[in-house]
C-alpha cells in the first residue's frame, strides 16, 4: 500500500509541481500494449505527431492485441483494437474481441503545468475492455515523465477509492459495436500512474502502478494477477518502430513490436520525377512581325500541325491531347491526366509545352481537364505571366490563375485530336484480397490474377471489364455459423459465389455534363461480383465551393452464385441523396441518405483527412431502421477508409492509389451496391480548391 500512496504523490506532483525548466515536447512514437500513446499499459497524456498512423501487436501469456492509431488532429486521437484471448469460452479457441477507443488532449504541458488527456477506452465495442480516464503527464528535463490519472470502469478494477459517480452497467453487450453511454465516467474510480525514463537514444525504461485488474480474465483463468506494478524496457529500433519487453501484474512476461508512419512524411523527399521542360520566352516584335501580328493564322489552316506537335510533347509528359483550339490571342487545350496525382503539377507541365507550341500572339492559355473524355475544369493562365514567373514561387501565378467551368468559357469551337479514340486499355496482375477481424480469424486472404480492359468508344462512353482467376486462399472458408443476420443476405452470402474464375464487372458507362456545374454518371451491366442492374447520378459541383449535392439511383439484382451470367430472385431499388462539404485542415464530410441493398432506410456518415500528398484516413457509419438484434454481430455497419498514393512511396508521379477500407464485420444491413466511377471523388480533385492545396507542385 505505500507504494499506491507513492504513486499517488507522483501523480498530485505531475498536476502541480513547480519546476525551474521550461515545458517539453510530450509528443511521442511509443505505444502502450494498448497499442495508444501511454506507460506500459496504462495511458498517460502524451500524444502522437499530427497526422502520425502507428500499427502495434503486443502478446503476453493467453492475450494478444492488435491495435491501429491514427493522430487525427494535434489533440484527437483514435483507435482500433483486435484482441485475442485464447480459450477465453468453450465456443472458441481462441475469442476475438474488437474495440474503439478516442483520446483528447485538453491542454498542453506548460512551464508550470503538466498535459491533461481524457479518453475513452473500447467505447462501442462488447465492452471486456471498457474504461474511462483522465490523466496528467509532467516532464522533468529531457528524460524523465510522470504521469497520473483517475481511471473508470476497467481502469477502476482494482483498488478503487471507495466512492464513485453514479451505477456502471458492467455487462458485456453480445452483439457490440454500440455506442454505452451509459457506463462513461460511471462506477467506482481508481488512480494509476507511472513514468517513463529515456537512458539514452535507444533505451526508455518504464514503470507503472496500474488499475487494471484483468477481472474477467482472471475469472476464465486465462490470467494470472498477482501485483498491481508492471515494469517494462523500450528500444526504439528507428525513428517509427520499436519493441517494448515489459512483466505485468507479478505473473506474465511480454513482447510488444510497433511500428508507424506519418503522410506528411513521404519516403522519397523532393520527388524523383525528370525536370520540366524551361518556359520557352517569346521573341521580340520585330524578331517576329508575323507571329506577334496574327498574319501566321492563314499559314497554320486547322492548325493539324500545331495539334500534332503538341501531342507529341504532351505524350512525353504522360498527358494525352483529346481536343484544341485556337485564335490569335487564345487556346483551349482539352488533356487527359495519365501520371501525376497533384493535378497542378499537370497543369504546370502542360503550360510549359504550351509555350513552346503556340505563336507569340496568343497570349491566354486555357488548361482543360477531361474525366473520360468529358470537359470536368478549366484553368485560365496568362502566358506573360508564365514567361515572368517561372522562377518565382508558385503562389505567384495561383494570383493570376482563373478557375471556371468549362461550360462557362466562351471561345473557338475545339477540334478532336486524330486518334484519340477510340482508345483500349488494359491490364493484368496480381491481386490480394484480404478479410480481417471476423470473430473466427484476424486474417483470411485469396490470391490470384486479375485482368482488365476498359474501351473508350468515344468522349463519354466507354466499355469496361473485370475478371480474376483465384490461385488459392481462405476467404469463402469462412463458418456459416457466424452470420446471425435476421434479414435478406444480401452480403453475407458472398462466400456462396463461385470465385474461383469470376467475372468482376462488365459495363458500359456514359459520362455527361448535363448544364454548367453539374456531372451526370450512367452505369449499366454486371456492376459487381454480387450485383449487375442500372446506376445513375447526377452530382452538383462548383468549381471552388466546398460544398457539393449529388443524387443517385440504382436498380440491383443479385446474381446467381454459379451461372456468371444467370439471376438469383432478388432484386431492389436503392438510392441515396447526399451532401458533401470540404471542411478546413483537409477535413471531408459526407451524408448519405436513403435506401440500401437489404430495403432498409437509413443514414451513412463519413469524414476523412486528407492530407496534400493523396494519403485519406476516414471512418464512416452508417444507421438505419434495422433492430440491432437483427442486423446481428455488430449492430451497425461502420469501418476505417484509407487511402494510399503509390507516388508517396516510390517517389515519382502516378495516379494510381490504393485504397483499403478495414470494416469490423461484413454484414448486411446498410449495404451499398459497389459501382466503380462515383462522381465526388473523381470531379473535386481535378477541381479549383484541390488543385490549390498542391499549388506547390505547379513548377515542379
Amino acid at each position: 500500500m505505500n507504494f499506491r500512496k507513492n504513486v499517488i504523490g507522483l501523480g498530485a506532483a505531475s498536476m502541480c509541481f513547480v519546476s525551474a525548466s521550461s515545458a517539453q515536447d510530450l509528443s511521442t512514437t511509443r505505444l502502450n500494449v494498448m497499442g495508444r500513446q501511454g506507460i506500459i499499459e496504462m495511458p498517460s497524456a502524451e500524444v502522437a505527431p499530427d497526422g502520425q498512423l502507428s500499427l502495434s501487436y503486443s502478446k503476453f501469456g493467453n492475450i494478444s492485441r492488435t491495435t491501429m492509431t491514427f493522430q487525427v488532429t494535434p489533440r484527437l486521437s483514435g483507435s482500433f483494437r483486435y484482441s485475442g484471448i485464447k480459450d477465453y469460452d468453450d465456443d472458441y479457441d481462441t475469442y476475438w474481441d474488437r474495440s474503439f477507443d478516442v483520446s483528447y488532449l485538453l491542454s498542453n504541458e506548460g512551464k508550470y503545468r503538466p498535459a491533461v488527456s481524457v479518453g475513452l477506452q473500447d467505447f462501442m465495442g462488447t465492452g471486456l475492455l471498457s474504461g474511462e480516464y483522465i490523466v496528467a503527464t509532467k516532464s522533468f528535463g529531457d528524460k524523465l515523465r510522470v504521469s497520473g490519472g483517475l481511471g473508470w470502469g476497467r481502469l477502476a478494477s482494482y483498488q478503487p477509492l471507495g466512492f464513485s459517480f453514479g451505477e456502471r452497467d458492467t455487462s458485456f453487450t453480445d452483439t457490440g459495436g454500440t455506442l454505452n453511454f451509459g457506463q462513461w465516467f460511471q462506477g467506482d474510480i481508481a488512480v494509476f500512474g507511472g513514468l517513463s525514463y529515456q537512458l539514452n537514444d535507444k533505451l526508455t525504461v518504464l514503470a507503472e502502478y496500474s488499475s487494471d485488474a484483468y477481472t474477467t480474465e482472471v475469472e476464465y483463468d486465462v490470467f494470472t494477477y498477482n501485483s498491481p506494478i508492471n515494469v517494462g524496457l523500450d528500444y526504439k529500433l528507428g525513428k517509427n518502430t520499436s519493441v517494448t519487453a515489459f512483466f505485468l501484474h507479478g505473473d506474465a512476461v511480454g513482447l510488444q513490436f510497433s511500428t508507424g508512419l506519418n503522410p506528411k512524411n513521404p519516403k522519397v523527399s523532393g520527388g524523383l520525377e525528370t525536370a520540366p521542360l524551361p518556359i520557352r520566352p517569346r521573341p521580340s516584335r520585330s524578331a517576329d512581325p508575323i507571329g506577334w501580328s496574327g498574319a501566321w493564322v492563314e499559314e497554320v489552316g486547322d492548325a493539324s500541325g500545331i495539334r500534332s506537335a503538341l501531342a507529341k510533347a504532351m505524350a512525353e509528359e504522360g498527358l494525352v491531347l483529346e481536343a484544341m483550339s485556337l485564335t490569335t490571342t487564345r487556346t483551349e487545350v482539352q488533356f487527359r491526366n495519365e501520371r501525376y496525382d497533384a493535378h497542378s503539377q499537370a497543369l504546370g507541365r502542360l503550360a510549359r509545352i504550351m509555350t513552346r507550341a503556340f505563336p507569340p500572339s496568343v497570349e491566354t492559355f486555357v488548361l482543360t481537364e477531361t474525366l473520360d473524355g468529358v470537359p470536368i475544369h478549366s484553368t485560365v493562365l496568362p502566358r506573360s505571366k508564365l514567361e515572368a514567373y517561372e522562377f518565382s514561387p508558385a503562389r505567384n501565378i495561383l494570383d493570376v490563375a482563373t478557375f471556371a467551368d468549362p461550360l462557362s468559357l466562351e471561345g473557338a469551337p475545339l477540334v478532336a485530336h486524330e486518334g484519340t479514340f477510340p482508345n483500349t486499355l488494359w491490364s493484368v496482375a496480381p491481386y490480394v484480397a484480404v478479410s480481417v477481424f471476423d470473430p473466427y480469424s484476424p486474417v483470411r486472404l485469396d490470391y490470384g490474377l486479375r485482368g482488365q480492359i476498359n474501351y473508350e468508344m468515344a468522349p463519354g462512353f466507354s466499355l469496361d471489364t473485370s475478371v480474376s482467376v483465384r490461385v488459392s486462399g481462405n476467404i469463402s472458408d469462412e463458418d456459416d455459423d457466424t452470420n446471425d443476420s435476421n434479414i435478406e443476405h444480401v452480403r453475407t452470402s458472398a462466400r456462396e459465389y463461385d470465385n474461383r474464375v469470376q467475372l468482376e464487372k462488365l459495363t458500359a458507362n456514359w459520362y455527361s455534363r448535363p448544364a454548367k456545374n453539374v456531372f451526370g454518371r450512367l452505369t449499366v451491366g454486371y456492376l459487381e461480383t454480387m450485383y449487375g442492374g442500372v446506376s445513375g447520378e447526377v452530382l452538383w459541383k462548383k468549381p471552388s465551393s466546398p460544398l457539393a449535392l449529388g443524387v443517385e439511383l440504382n436498380y440491383a439484382a443479385q446474381r446467381d452464385y454459379e451461372d456468371t451470367f444467370g439471376f438469383r430472385d432478388y432484386d431492389v431499388v436503392t438510392g441515396h441523396v447526399s451532401a458533401y462539404y470540404a471542411f478546413n485542415g483537409g477535413f471531408h464530410g459526407q451524408l448519405d441518405v436513403g435506401r440500401y441493398l437489404a430495403g432498409d432506410w437509413g443514414a451513412t456518415f463519413s469524414v476523412d483527412r486528407e492530407f496534400n500528398n493523396g494519403w485519406r484516413v476516414g471512418a464512416y457509419a452508417t444507421l438505419t431502421d434495422v433492430p440491432f438484434e437483427d442486423f446481428g454481430e455488430g449492430s451497425f455497419d461502420k469501418g476505417i477508409l484509407i487511402t494510399v498514393p503509390s507516388a508517396w512511396f516510390v517517389g515519382t508521379p502516378t495516379i494510381e492509389t490504393n485504397d483499403f477500407v478495414i470494416q469490423s464485420l461484413t454484414r448486411d444491413g446498410g449495404a451499398k451496391v459497389s459501382v466503380d466511377g462515383r462522381l465526388y471523388d473523381r470531379v473535386r480533385g481535378m477541381q479549383g480548391a484541390d488543385i490549390e492545396s498542391r499549388w506547390g507542385k505547379f513548377w515542379r
